[in-house]
């Protein structure tokens, strides 16, 4: 019984230490803008090349309609959507009398979460969260399902604004859900910032035209750990979280000012004016520098040294530098190693400049293969991804003097920005969900 202790020892010892061993981490795409919020999958080598036909590895055809990116955890997918129900209404217009260019208010809607198998596209489970007619519609080129999920890789977290932020478990089984009341957009356009999640804070971005607050929730019980009010109009562009100067900040852009929380009790620890209204794209960060940008009655993108920063940083030297030509409006901008790539509006002008300088490097390029651009470019072994509204996309070398290796056309229209994970790109078109990948 006794006769070899220390290789029963050794045995316990091995065991012990195997048990203590971190897991690997799985690649993941589990947020709106990516694993940093920038719009990179680092060690990702997706292909460059696809047609309807060619590189398709799935296509699911998805119910209803939502421009949400999908986000990806392990082997499941998780999109969500607004899927009209019942017969359709007396349409009415929303937005104030006279507003152009919104859809007309002529249905129920069910709020969905859909979730999928990575491995072949096959729809494991749906979940009609809540039902409702809409107050807006929102605006012709958007949808009633634009905010992108959130994931720990434990529970699920989907937002539909107005229509509420639910918690679900991977098995879709609702863990807690909250309502905020009803968001009254800009011209009625309709809604469109995700949230994000840090640590056990979900950070909701709540600016619309009548009482704005930044709120922080505790992520495993819905439940409110600071509320912030804010003087601000109405923002589609969502809250990222920063680490900077040994504390968490959660950094949202507005009309007003673009502001730095403190993420454990929503203190605002600095701001900077100078931003237009109608404020679309999500800011970048890295390496103690933000980057925003907007593109409305006036153009500006700023380069913002955040290290350190308190206070008021308007007209300071905290403003590294400033452009006020070729800027971003809806989509995003990318930060690649170190260079911050844009869109000029929506327009099919892309430019890349030197992320800390903001010198051209080289500076702009017209994509002549698209037309309008509502996703945000991605990037992945060393290139970069611009897909149009028409389902085009075009990728671009990541290279001292940047060039088109590829222009791919799918068969219907793509909103939503793009999902990289390892060898696959997830698209998320009007009617499918599609996985990118060679052979």
């Amino acid at each position: 019984m006794n006769a070899f202790p220390g290789v029963r020892a050794f045995v316990s010892i091995v065991v012990l230490f195997a048990a203590h061993v971190p897991a690997v981490e799985p690649s993941n795409w589990q947020q709106w803008r990516g694993p940093d919020g920038t719009g990179v999958a680092k060690d990702a080598d997706p292909p460059v090349q696809w047609s309807a036909e060619q590189n398709i590895r799935w296509k699911t055809k998805l119910p209803g309609r939502g421009h949400s990116t999908p986000i990806v955890w392990g082997e499941r997918i998780f999109v969500t959507a607004a899927v009209p129900v019942g017969e359709k209404l007396i349409p009415k217009m929303s937005g104030r009398p006279g507003e152009h260019d919104n859809l007309p208010i002529d249905r129920e809607y069910a709020f969905t979460v859909i979730a999928l198998n990575r491995n072949d596209g096959s729809i494991e489970w749906q979940k009609v969260l809540h039902s409702a007619v809409p107050v807006e519609a929102g605006h012709h080129t958007g949808s009633l399902a634009s905010a992108s999920s959130v994931t720990d890789g434990v529970r699920v977290y989907a937002y539909f604004g107005s229509h509420g932020l639910y918690c679900l478990d991977f098995d879709g089984n609702p863990v807690w859900q909250r309502d905020f009341g009803q968001m009254h957009s800009k011209h009625g356009h309709g809604e469109g910032a995700s949230q994000v999640l840090s640590g056990d804070s979900l950070i909701v971005n709540w600016d619309h035209e009548e009482g704005s607050f930044l709120v922080s929730i505790d992520k495993t019980t819905g439940k409110n750990i600071w509320r912030r009010d804010r003087r601000e109009d109405t923002s589609w562009s969502s809250p990222i979280t920063i680490q900077q100067d040994g504390k968490m900040q959660v950094v949202v852009c507005g009309t007003n000012r673009v502001r730095g929380y403190d993420l454990a009790n929503g203190d605002v620890i600095w701001e900077c004016g100078g931003m237009s209204s109608n404020i679309v794209a999500t800011p970048v960060f890295a390496n103690g520098f933000l980057y925003v940008g907007s593109s409305y009655e006036k153009k500006v993108l700023m380069g913002i040294d955040v290290r350190g920063a308190a206070g008021d940083l308007t007209g300071t030297d905290r403003v590294v530098w400033e452009r006020i030509r070729g800027t971003p409006y809806v989509p995003s901008m990318l930060l690649y190693e170190n260079q911050l790539y844009f869109l000029s509006h929506y327009q099919n002008i892309l430019t890349r400049i030197e992320a800390t300088t903001g010198k051209d490097a080289p500076g702009a390029m017209r994509l002549g293969s698209l037309g309008n651009i509502y996703a945000s470019p991605v990037a992945a072994g060393g290139h970069v991804y611009i897909t149009d509204l028409q389902g085009t996309t075009e990728v671009v070398s990541h290279s001292p003097i940047p060039r088109t290796v590829a222009v791919n056309q799918l068969a219907e229209n793509v909103n939503a920005s793009l999902a990289i994970v390892d060898r696959q790109i997830f698209i998320r078109g009007e009617t499918h969900l599609y996985c990118i990948a060679e052979p």
